[in-house]
C-alpha cells in the first residue's frame, strides 16, 4: 500500500471557507475511485490546534499503484494543479495499517507525526517499533484507524491516525477532517505489510 500527501499552504488571511466549499462540492468525486483505500480531506487553520499556517493537505492511502497513478495523471489532480499550482507530492511505503475501536465512525480529526530514521539504528528492530506504534495508536479510544509508512529515499517515517472526535494529546500536526472518500477501505490489508 502507498501513503501519499501534498500540502497547499495558503496566506494567513485566506478565507478557509473556500477550501470547505471546494471539498463540499468536489469531495464526493473520489467516493468510488478504483484503487483508493481512503482519502482524508484535511485542513489546518492558523491559530487552531497550534497550527502556524492555513493549509489544505489531503492524505491518501492507496490499495494499488495503478489507482494512485490514475489520480496523479488524471483530471482531478490536474484541476487542483491549475487552481493552486502543482504541489510536491510526498509518498511513503506503508509498514502497517490498523483499524481502531471507532472504525465505524466518521473521522473528525487527524494527526500526522514525522519521525527521522536514524542511520546507526538497525532497520529490522526499528521496523518492529514502528509497527508497534501503529498498534498503540489504533488501540486508543476514539481511534478510527492508524498507519505508519516510510520514505526510504529520505528515511522518514510518518505516523498517521484518524479520530472520531478531538485529537488525543499526541505529538504531531492536527488536522480537521472535512470529508473521507473510502471506496476500498474494507480491502486495506491490516497489520504488518511484509
Amino acid at each position: 500500500m502507498h501513503a501519499m500527501q501534498y500540502e497547499i499552504t495558503l496566506p494567513a488571511d485566506y478565507d478557509m471557507g473556500v477550501i470547505r466549499h471546494r471539498v463540499e462540492s468536489k469531495g464526493h468525486l473520489l467516493d468510488e475511485f478504483p484503487g483508493l483505500g481512503f482519502k482524508a480531506y484535511l485542513m489546518r487553520e492558523r491559530g487552531k490546534d497550534d497550527s502556524p499556517v492555513n493549509q489544505y493537505a489531503p492524505f491518501y492511502l492507496w490499495n494499488t499503484a495503478e489507482g494512485m497513478n490514475s489520480f496523479l495523471w488524471g483530471p482531478g489532480f490536474q484541476g487542483l494543479s491549475e487552481d493552486f499550482g502543482r504541489p510536491v507530492v510526498e509518498h511513503w511505503t506503508t509498514l502497517a495499517y490498523e483499524e481502531g475501536p471507532a472504525s465505524g465512525a466518521v473521522p473528525r480529526t487527524a494527526v500526522r507525526r514525522r519521525q527521522r530514521v536514524p542511520v546507526p539504528v538497525p532497520l529490522p528492530g526499528l521496523a518492529a517499533e514502528l509497527v508497534a506504534e501503529t498498534g498503540r495508536l489504533a488501540r486508543q479510544d476514539g481511534a478510527v484507524s492508524a498507519l505508519t509508512a516510510v520514505d526510504p529515499r529520505t528515511w522518514e517515517a510518518v505516523h498517521f491516525s484518524l479520530w472520531e472526535g478531538e485529537a488525543p494529546q499526541e505529538v504531531g500536526d492536527v488536522f480537521q477532517v472535512l470529508h473521507v472518500s473510502a471506496p476500498e477501505r474494507g480491502a486495506l490489508r491490516r497489520g504488518r505489510q511484509w
